[in-house]
């Protein structure tokens, strides 16, 4: 077993297990709130919430980490309420670390309502209409006031284009905005990651990432993916440049966030993820199994008193059939998105502790292929 270890300001990171057959690793960060376990799920609290759940079912699923974004937050509740409250893990009531995005993906979702400069974002904000404008610097603030555990640069997430000059652009955009950030970044306390572009072209991708490196930051993240590349383009750039990343660093693939995905990922050495499709998918009344998805409002379950999955330990599947769950979406019942979003954070959760422990057991490589074939992704 291979130990490398790295210490930072905010964070230190040590890789305490490898695959013989991929680049698979396991390892552990400690932040300013605690440690996590990698690789690591990251349940998306956008508001300050993970929808449908409280801090309590986060604890109890298993939950080392959650992620929440500035931007959403700096326009609501509005950084005062927040410094008012002391940071936001007291606002929220939760106590573990917190990872918050920049807004960099607004800045690609929200494409109407913006203007990009060398000086940063002028957005119009969705929520009033009120102008907001963003810069690397402004952003590293509001994470500071937010107190989140690891901060993330202000990036541009161009879209999904085979346009070189355009991802070129961005790119470089985004480098100046990096070594803006790390300058203007104080909060000791913080980790700062770092953020490699480039779209689908692995030249840029490797340009990025190099000059990244060279700035300096506390971690690295592999964003600019599942923005509508094909599959096969993602699954290139993900085991062509996160091999890459420095190995004495977490990597974190921003957004990435099916059973499959996470598995593709790890093997080539990622982390990190995070993503909304446990709680989206969940307040659709579909849930995750080990064998695909059970859409629990399908008609066939109307008298199936079997649980959403015999083999999983989820508060949802040991108190609760498909036909009661089936009964709450049809009655419109909030407790149905509720026990499916628990049920579906629980198994992304307990899918990264069993992917943890294939690893150190040596056999991650056959558990990544028999589980590949087991999945289906298609609705029952």
């Amino acid at each position: 077993m291979v130990e490398v270890k790295a210490a930072a300001k905010g964070l230190s990171f040590e890789v305490s297990g490898r695959d013989s057959q991929t680049h698979a690793r396991t390892g552990k960060v400690s932040v300013a709130h605690g440690t996590f376990e990698t690789p690591a799920f990251m349940p998306v609290a956008t508001q300050g919430s993970v929808k449908a759940l409280m801090p309590r079912d986060l604890t109890e699923c298993g939950s080392e980490i959650i992620l929440a974004n500035a931007y959403h937050l700096f326009i609501r509740p509005g950084l005062e309420i927040i410094r008012e409250a002391g940071g936001l893990h007291k606002f929220m009531g939760w106590n573990g670390p917190v990872l918050t995005d920049s807004g960099g993906f607004q800045v690609f979702s929200l494409s109407r309502l913006r203007q990009i400069s060398e000086e940063g974002v002028r957005f119009n904000s969705y929520f009033d209409g009120n102008e907001i404008f963003l810069t690397p610097e402004k952003v590293v603030e509001i994470q500071e006031v937010i107190g989140s555990d690891i901060a993330m640069i202000f990036d541009e997430c161009p879209p999904p284009t085979k346009d070189l000059k355009r991802v070129e652009h961005a790119v470089n955009l985004t480098l100046r905005w990096a070594e803006r950030a790390k300058k203007h970044h104080r909060l000791k306390s913080q980790a700062l990651f770092g953020i490699v572009q480039g779209g689908v072209f692995a030249d840029l991708r490797k340009q990025s990432l190099r000059e990244t490196v060279a700035i300096g930051f506390d971690g690295y993240a592999l964003g600019g993916l599942c923005v509508g590349e094909s599959k096969d383009e993602t699954n290139h750039i993900v085991h062509t440049i996160v091999p890459m990343m420095p190995d004495d660093k977490p990597r974190y693939l921003m957004g990435v966030g099916t059973p499959l995905d996470f598995l593709e990922a790890v093997a080539a050495g990622a982390d990190m993820f995070d993503c909304v499709t446990p709680t989206r998918y969940g307040g659709n009344g579909t849930a995750f199994t080990s064998s695909g998805l059970v859409v629990v409002r399908n008609g066939k379950y109307q008298k199936d008193l079997k649980p959403i999955a015999d083999d999983c330990g989820c508060y949802t599947c040991r108190h609760f059939s498909r036909s009661y769950l089936r009964h709450l979406f049809n009655a419109e019942e909030m407790l149905g998105p509720q026990l499916v979003s628990l049920h579906n954070v629980f198994f992304f959760l307990d899918l990264m502790r069993t992917i943890r422990r294939k690893i150190r057991d040596g056999v991650f490589a056959p558990f990544k292929k028999e589980f590949a074939e087991r999945f289906d992704a298609n609705s029952r």
